[in-house]
Order: C-alpha cells, then sequence, then structure tokens
C-alpha cells in the first residue's frame, strides 16, 4: 500500500504561483511513476502532468505546458507541481496519482490517489 497526502493548494490572483507537494509513505516511492490530475466541479478528472520513477521523463497536457513544472525527490518521498502564471480555468481540486497499470493519461490506470487539494485562481 502506497498512502499520499497532497499539500499547498489556496486561493491565488490570476497570474499568481503555487507549489503543490504530494508526500508518499507505505511502499518504496521510488518504485512508481506518478501523475498530477485535477477535477472541477461537473468535470471529469483530467490529466495534468506526469513523471517516470526516476524524474528522468516528464510529460504535460497542452494546457499547462509552459507553466507547470513537475518533479519530485525520491530522497523525501515528495513529488511537486509548480504552478506559475496561474489562470482561472486551472480552478480545480488537485490529485496526485502513483503507479500507473496502463496509459499514463487516463485516471483509471492509477492505483493509489490522495485526497486532494484545492486550487483556485481568481480573475
Amino acid at each position: 500500500q502506497v498512502q499520499l497526502v497532497e499539500s499547498g493548494g489556496g486561493l491565488v490572483q490570476a497570474g499568481g504561483s503555487l507549489r503543490l507537494s504530494c508526500t508518499a509513505s507505505g511502499r518504496t516511492f521510488s518504485n512508481y511513476a506518478m501523475a498530477w490530475f485535477r477535477q472541477a466541479p461537473g468535470k471529469e478528472r483530467e490529466f495534468v502532468a506526469g513523471i517516470s520513477w526516476s524524474g528522468g521523463s516528464t510529460y504535460y497536457a497542452d494546457s499547462v505546458k509552459g507553466r507547470f513544472t513537475i518533479s519530485r525527490d525520491n530522497a523525501k518521498n515528495t513529488m511537486y507541481l509548480q504552478m506559475n502564471r496561474l489562470k482561472p480555468e486551472d480552478t480545480a481540486g488537485y490529485y496526485c496519482a502513483a503507479d500507473p497499470r496502463g496509459k499514463p493519461e487516463s485516471p483509471t490506470s492509477y492505483h493509489y490517489w490522495g485526497q486532494g487539494t484545492q486550487v483556485t485562481a481568481s480573475s
């Protein structure tokens, strides 16, 4: 089992920045590829960014490319999402996920999830 806990969400003005963290406990963190997803009210959960177990490969949704950066520190069992130039449309609950068993952009592929942290970018 892997337990994931997100932190770092909050309310910022459009154009501002936030850094989300996802801290893992349980099984060896560095074994797993991981990702960030988000879900706005009334919408489906959507892929934001993913990272390989080593951190050597990263990939992003087109909507956040150039503004968000995913990273991880395996020594600290923590994954990060640096979010810059936030837009009102980035407002959502943000969730970290680990151990994909299929397409990494699909939420149904993931075995472990955190409870989420809310990000609100006001216009």
